[in-house]
């Protein structure tokens, strides 16, 4: 097993997760099998109950895992399949430390962060990278490891202290370490001082850096990388310029530009490949720079109001983002988002602050479809339904994912089954069963809210005479898909024949048939909701169809989409 190790200094937000990917689908291109694991430094046991306005989205595995967001990126980037071990946080470690200490396991010692911690992290590394992870069942070959926030920062000091005792522990010939640094530009001169400081620090902690990645802006200078070498005690040949590019696709291609992997595979002795793997890798690259340049060469736009609660912070909807970005590449267009905070649609705002209400009624009406994704809480509510409305009085094309669906419904019964007033339990907890268009689902505690969701993978069974659905169609016609949940909620039972008589079809449900999951109105352009995420699904070069449907028909282009022969393909990286 040969690991690579990607870590950060300087500043955080700096791009480590895709150079950890973009490494990764380079080693792919080779032949390789490739594992993730991602290190996040922060004393949760997981991700599920932080804030995505604080912490980003939370990425929901098929095991039912909420993990980091950067896990998102590695499958999408590398198409395989992770599980929650493959994010190690603080508190998962300390969770394992302490509950061994409490059964006795380390004998009577004195347990303390050396060694006990920091073999448990080893070991945690180990194991966790042995699984396999993509279709051929077979253990990986080569292991990114992102170390998660700044080195230096006093949270991570034990998993630093881990990676430095666990090159040796499986060879220097199988470890290798990236380290991403920032090289900003002050009055036109790139400096350098940031990322010396920052080697410095890393080599005092007993890591050496194989290469340095650099951020930059533009294009390093040869003084710059030369400077870089010097100083940081490299060859010039190990200094990565990493500057921004028309879209994150093309990091893999400028990594593979600069002959990272040429260093890389002599460092960790990585010998001949098996002729029909090295093949395979061979036409993945292929796929992938004809994927990247038909991008760059697609002149007409598509736009899609994004109708949220989160959106001072993008990344709350990365995996959304990423999801329209594969489905516009599909199409050839090129994606516009309009941000919109649901709550500048709601009549308050139209009292309190008039100019946002316009601005936003603005973006989504002349948005050419309209998205709304999930979330939790009441606030922003009577937006989203706002603009449910518009979208089917107006036959514009509509997404709703997981809330988005129960807000599509909620607006149905309240405008045509003239339920005024009636709303989901989660935004009126007083409301009874009978009044309520969402309800809790009866099999989810209401107390503990950690992990207490109906999480990961789970199939969802198109039901009779669906033939005509236009969202059944963009899956190839088949008669069940297998999708990621992450929900509370459910649309209430009692409402389901009084709302399919108005024209509004539960097109899919669970396999007990009792829980609604699709949702599609018959003659309009495109308005499907899903009870699950289909966006956690979404890969680069095999986009989530229900977001397909969404950017094709928003295109004018559905028809021609759902001709094409390769809706059944699903991406063999």
């Amino acid at each position: 097993m040969k690991y690579v190790v990607v870590s950060g200094g300087v500043i955080s937000g700096i791009g480590k997760g895709v150079i950890a990917s973009s490494t990764g689908l380079l080693f792919k291109t080779l032949g390789l099998r490739v594992t993730s694991i991602k290190i996040d430094p922060y004393m949760n046991i997981d991700a599920g109950t932080m804030s995505p306005l604080e912490h980003g989205e939370c990425f929901v595995l098929n095991d039912g895992g909420e993990v980091d967001l950067d896990l998102g990126n590695y499958e999408r980037y590398l198409n395989i399949t992770l599980t929650r071990n493959h994010n190690i946080t603080t508190g998962k470690i300390y969770s394992q430390v302490i509950e061994k200490e409490r059964k006795g396991d380390y004998l009577g010692k004195t347990v303390q962060v050396v060694p006990h911690l920091t073999n448990a992290i080893q070991e945690w590394i180990e194991r966790v990278a042995k699984i396999p992870v993509d279709d051929t069942g077979l253990e990986p070959e080569v292991c990114i490891i992102e170390l998660g926030g700044t080195v230096g920062d006093i949270e991570s000091a034990p998993f630093v202290e881990a990676l430095r005792q666990f090159q040796f522990r499986v060879g220097t010939e199988n470890f290798a370490l990236i380290h991403v640094s920032l090289v900003p530009v002050i009055h036109g001169e790139q400096k350098t001082k940031p990322t010396q400081a920052a080697i410095k620090d890393l080599r005092s902690l007993g890591l050496t850096p194989d290469m340095i990645a650099c951020r930059c802006q533009d294009v390093l200078e040869v003084a710059t990388i030369e400077k870089i070498g010097m100083f940081c005690h490299v060859g010039p040949q190990q200094v990565i310029a990493v500057h921004d590019v028309n879209s994150t696709y093309h990091v893999p291609l400028l990594l593979k530009q600069q002959k990272m992997m040429k260093y890389l595979t002599k460092k960790l002795a990585i010998g001949d490949i098996d002729a029909t793997a090295l093949a395979r890798g061979e036409e993945l690259l292929t796929r992938w720079k004809h994927l990247t340049t038909s991008h760059d060469k697609s002149f007409e736009t598509v736009t899609i109001a994004l109708v949220g609660k989160y959106t001072h912070l993008k990344d709350s909807y990365l995996s959304v983002i990423k999801s329209l970005e594969h489905a516009s590449m599909r199409c050839n267009r090129r994606l516009t988002i309009e941000w919109v905070e649901s709550t500048n649609l709601e009549e308050e705002t139209k009292r309190t602050n008039l100019s946002e209400y316009h601005k936003a009624w603005h973006y989504v009406c002349q948005a050419d479809g309209i998205l709304v994704p999930g979330g939790f809480g009441n606030r922003g509510i009577e937006g989203m339904i706002a603009a449910a409305k518009y979208a089917r009085e107006n036959d514009i094309p509509y997404l709703g994912v997981c809330l988005g669906l129960q807000i599509a419904v909620i607006e149905f019964a309240r405008n045509v089954l003239g339920k005024t007033g009636t709303t989901s339990m989660e935004f009126d907890p007083s409301l009874s069963e009978e009044e309520a268009t969402v309800v809790y689902m009866p099999d989810v505690d209401q107390v503990k809210l950690g992990g207490t969701m109906r999480l990961g993978i789970h199939p969802t069974k198109f039901v009779a005479d669906t033939k005509w659905s236009k969202l059944r169609k963009l899956y190839g016609g088949a008669d069940a898909v297998y999708e990621r949940h992450r929900h509370r909620y459910e649309v209430n039972p009692l409402l389901i024949d009084e709302i399919e008589a108005k024209g509004l079809k539960f097109i899919g449900k669970d396999e007990t048939e009792k829980r609604m999951e699709m949702i599609e109105l018959k003659d309009h352009k495109f308005f499907t909701g899903t009870q699950y995420h289909p966006e956690y699904l979404s890969k680069v070069l095999d986009p989530s169809r229900p977001f397909l449907g969404l950017v094709a028909a928003a295109s004018g282009i559905l028809e021609a989409v759902l001709e094409r022969d390769d809706l059944n393909y699903k991406g063999d990286f």
